[in-house]
C-alpha cells in the first residue's frame, strides 16, 4: 500500500491542525475546507472503504463527529448548521483512500459559496478555527 496521508497524520509524520483525539480516532481541519472549521474525523486504524471499517470504529468516528458538530454550532464559530458527510468510493467523491467523516459547519446564506468551494476547493489559510472548535468541544 502506498503511504496513506491520514495514516501519516496519525503517526505524527505529516502535519495537521488537530482539533480532538482519542485512542481510536482523530479530528483535524481539512486542508481544503468548504467552510471555516471544516473538520475530518478519521479512524486511526486504516480502512479504505466503509465495507472495510469495523463497526466499533465507525461508531467512534460518528461519536466524535457528533461532538465536533456541537462544537461548531455552540462555540465561537457560531455555525447555523452542520453537514456530516462520508464519501465512500471514487464515484462518491472520496479522494483519500481512508474512511473519514466530514464535519462541515454551515452558515445562513452560504449555499452559493459552499457550492463554489466544492468546485474550486482552496487550501485553508488559518488554523484559528481549530482553537475555536477545541474550546467549544462538549465533554
Amino acid at each position: 500500500m502506498a503511504q496513506c496521508v491520514f495514516c501519516a497524520i496519525v503517526a505524527g509524520e505529516a502535519p495537521a491542525a488537530v482539533v480532538a483525539e482519542t485512542d481510536e480516532v482523530i479530528a483535524f481541519l481539512d486542508v481544503r475546507p468548504m467552510s471555516e472549521g471544516h473538520t475530518l474525523v478519521v479512524p486511526k486504524r486504516h480502512a479504505a472503504r466503509l465495507a472495510d471499517l469495523p463497526a466499533d470504529d465507525g461508531a467512534r468516528m460518528f461519536a466524535l463527529g457528533h461532538r465536533m458538530a456541537r462544537a461548531a454550532r455552540d462555540g465561537g464559530l457560531r455555525a447555523d448548521g452542520v453537514n456530516l458527510v462520508v464519501n465512500d468510493g471514487r464515484a462518491a467523491f472520496q479522494t483519500v483512500d481512508h474512511v473519514h467523516l466530514h464535519v462541515i459547519p454551515r452558515f445562513a446564506g452560504d449555499k452559493r459559496a459552499v457550492l463554489g468551494r466544492f468546485l474550486r476547493r482552496k487550501p485553508r489559510t488559518s488554523d484559528g478555527a481549530a482553537a475555536l472548535l477545541r474550546a467549544a468541544l462538549p465533554d
